[in-house]
């Protein structure tokens, strides 16, 4: 269970309430809860056509008078070529204000039954929020960035489910681009992983925004790697082989193949290349029975620990104090006293393997290696503190150049073999 109610979608297919519909929508907007939206643009394009319209009506008019004079017999055709621009335009007008008025109806019938499925679900409506501020790999690029639809959770943890769009340029064309998300929060940060779906693959590949180079794609057992291609930083296979055991893969198999996957920080990101906020009542009975199933599972990644931050190791000192290091205990208590005695990342060292605090009821002093013989002190097992270390936080983009490269070097053999394909067959034949 997503909310902190039964499942119940019964507000998704009531009978429509133009009233209450448009009552709630003018509250929405009197609590300011509405971005601008395209209402004020689509009325200034009204007026303007009508202005438009207007001047061109007298122009039409007066052309007509001055060229009906000397027309004589020709005139009432004359007069209907000139009305006929005139018709057109207040037919695309009085149409572009029918489909302005459906428009906000629709919008706001499907602002009413998303709050009440939000209501008896036990969750929290919010119609729209410009610029998310999530980390993942959609809600970072292109201009006019906005989430809406938005339904939230916060039992048992952080959930949010939303549609987003943004838009892209490249040069002369922008393309609007549109994606349904899921994001859980987690309890701690994780290593930057990507868990990129066959499934919705397209014709030149990932459908994804942002690519990865093959030196940090990890491949797992069973047929995993059919269903995803897994990419994590150079150094962090371990951890992902520790968070993504068996018993996990074989839930984001059956429950998430078509969704993309991205952990980043403390966030786990679903993404969908369609909308998964919707007022289709199958959709959001699949979109809480994928999150169900997933919420089982991540409690065990709240273990985690980055043993690149323990004291000793290579730069922890440094890593351990960089921005977004809370150094805060973890769900099971103070670092350094782990629930098991096991640490919790990957390479976890036992309360009793070496380097670890020996006690003093084991016959041997502090100081001493058993033998009597004087020894260094044995240094206590500090557990790494909650974070991820700088080379883990962000997987390294792969380089626009080397596309552009392969590309250009494709049509330059292609090119050349045009080129010379004719005289090398000339002289063959010779």
């Amino acid at each position: 269970m997503v909310g902190n109610r039964p499942f119940d979608a019964r507000a998704l297919t009531a009978p429509e309430d133009r009233t209450a519909a448009r009552a709630f929508t003018a509250r929405l907007r009197a609590e300011q809860r509405l971005p601008g939206s395209s209402s004020a643009s689509a009325i200034v394009a009204m007026v303007a056509g009508v202005v438009i319209l207007g001047v061109g009506g007298v122009v039409l008019t007066v052309l007509f008078v001055v060229l009906a004079a000397s027309l004589g017999e020709g005139a009432p055709l004359l007069g209907i070529l000139f009305l006929l621009p005139l018709l057109l335009g207040v037919g695309v007008i009085a149409g572009g204000y029918v489909a302005f008025r459906h428009g906000r109806r629709t919008q706001e019938d499907r602002r009413w039954r998303m709050a009440g499925f939000a209501r008896d679900v036990g969750m929290e409506y919010v119609p729209a929020v410009p610029a998310p501020g999530l980390p993942g790999v959609i809600f970072g690029i292109g201009s006019g960035r906005v989430a809406s639809d938005i339904l939230r959770g916060h039992q048992p943890r952080f959930v949010e489910v939303g549609n987003h769009t943004y838009t892209v340029s490249n040069g002369k064309n922008t393309t609007t681009m549109r994606w349904g998300y899921i994001a859980i929060r987690l309890d701690v940060p994780l290593p930057h992983i990507v868990l990129d779906a066959t499934a919705n693959d397209g014709l030149f590949g990932s459908n994804l925004p942002a690519s990865w180079g093959r030196a940090q794609q990890l491949s797992l057992e069973g047929d995993f790697d059919r269903h995803f291609r897994l990419f994590c930083p150079r150094g962090y296979e371990r951890d992902a082989l520790y968070l993504f055991t068996p018993d996990v893969m074989a839930r984001f198999i059956d429950n998430a193949s078509v969704l993309d996957v991205e952990i980043v920080d403390d966030w786990l990101l679903l993404y969908s290349g369609e909308e998964l906020s919707t007022t289709d009542p199958a959709r959001w009975a699949w979109v809480f029975s994928v999150i169900s199933t997933l919420l089982d599972k991540l409690d065990q990644w709240a273990r985690w620990r980055d043993d690149r931050l323990a004291v000793g190791a290579p730069g922890a000192a440094i890593w351990a104090g960089a921005p977004g290091q809370t150094g805060a205990p973890g769900p099971g208590g103070a670092a350094g006293a782990p629930e098991d005695g096991v640490a919790s990342g990957a390479s976890g060292i036992p309360t009793g393997a070496p380097g670890a605090a020996v006690p003093a009821e084991a016959g041997v002093s502090a100081g001493s290696n058993g033998a009597g013989v004087s020894a260094a002190p044995l240094q206590p097992w500090v557990r790494p503190p909650v974070g991820v270390a700088p080379p883990g936080r962000r997987l390294r983009g792969r380089s626009p150049w080397i596309v552009v490269a392969i590309v250009l070097t494709v049509f330059g053999i292609g090119g050349l073999a045009v080129t010379l394909g004719p005289f090398l067959l000339l002289l063959a034949l010779r």
